[in-house]
């Protein structure tokens, strides 16, 4: 019986651990069989993503990747990949997948519901699955997004080098598109050495920081008087509905632009806050456009943007400026904490 085994599948904090959880070693050969993970249930939206495709604005292709790279890291150390390898990004409510031909070892990173064979497991943990295995992740807790792990990563045809998924071009991760009932997701070639199973990482949860989202001023500023900018900061804004991996838009004051809302179209970035005509900020994400007509008031910073990725619609939020310098210091900051604790994660 699948479900008499999950004190063999699960080590985490607070949770039970077996002997039996590292007698499987997951070394190259038990993993050359032909494993996959069949989607019994997709979710709500489930697709391939990695680190990104950036670097080709100039041919029209935004970067795409996971909305919170921080948490897709954590995922891949957990199972021995690299930072950046492909790996399932799963909103709000999340896969039921079966392991086929072989076996694997899986991490979520994220802060879900989770049960392996119908018994509760834990995330920011290495699960081994065998043949027949059937792990459903049931629900985000809290923030919008989870990253599911394979161990040497998914099978995926490189689109400009990466495998993330641009499903509105077609293009990337598998088929294109998010995830449907019975696809099979054939897993890679194992690379060199062995990830540990049952390893354990720390709960790292962009959402649980409360604070403003911090931004950078322009780069079309001036297009708004002292009076609008200074709303644009003492504004709570809400995250609208019409929210997606191409961009948020918010509900809040109207921000008019003294100089009218076209201007000549210009380069876009994850994180560029535009103002359209109707004053409601539109935050653009992954799979943003790379060019835009409408004035932009803000940046978001790139050390906040993993947070940012968490939110979802209802989540409310302020902005907070920061200088450039500072903005930097922020981001080699987390990024040097950040890869200290995955060195000592995977040593």
């Amino acid at each position: 019986m699948k479900g008499s085994r999950d004190s063999e599948n699960v080590m985490s904090e607070g949770s039970m651990a077996s002997d039996s959880m590292t007698s499987d070693p997951m070394t190259n050969d038990a993993m050359k069989a032909s494993a996959a993970l069949r989607v019994s249930a997709p979710g709500m939206l489930t697709t391939l993503q990695d680190g990104g495709r950036p670097g080709q604005g100039h041919l029209g292709v935004p970067p795409s990747g996971a909305l919170d790279a921080m948490s897709l890291a954590l995922a891949n150390a957990l199972v021995g990949n690299a930072p950046e390898t492909g790996a399932l990004e799963i909103t709000l409510l999340g896969p039921t997948l079966v392991v086929e031909g072989g076996n694997c070892a899986v991490a979520v990173a994220g802060d879900v519901e989770m049960l392996l064979n119908d018994c509760r497991v834990d995330a920011f943990c290495s699960l081994w699955l065998r043949d027949g295995d059937v792990l459903k992740v049931r629900r985000v807790l809290s923030g919008a997004r989870a990253y599911l792990a394979v161990a040497g990563g998914f099978r995926a045809t490189p689109f400009l080098g990466s495998v993330a998924t641009l499903a509105r071009a077609g293009i990337g991760g598998f088929e294109g598109r998010a995830l449907l009932a019975d696809d099979r997701l054939e897993l890679a070639a194992p690379g060199s050495g062995q990830a540990s199973v049952g390893r354990v990482g720390e709960q790292h949860l962009p959402q649980r920081e409360k604070r403003p989202i911090r931004v950078v001023l322009g780069p079309q500023a001036a297009h708004f008087a002292r009076a609008k900018q200074a709303r644009f900061f003492s504004a709570e804004w809400a995250i609208s509905t019409l929210a997606d991996r191409m961009g948020y838009r918010l509900t809040g004051p109207a921000l008019a632009s003294a100089k009218g809302h076209n201007i000549v179209s210009d380069a876009l970035l994850t994180g560029s806050v535009q103002v359209p005509g109707d004053g409601q900020p539109i935050i653009a994400m992954n799979d943003r456009g790379t060019t835009g007509g409408y004035p932009k008031i803000a940046t978001v910073i790139r050390a906040d943007l993993a947070r940012l990725g968490q939110m979802k619609p209802g989540d409310r939020l302020r902005f907070e400026a920061v200088d450039v310098a500072h903005a930097e210091a922020l981001w080699r900051g987390r990024q040097q904490e950040f890869q200290a604790y995955l060195e000592r994660l995977s040593g």
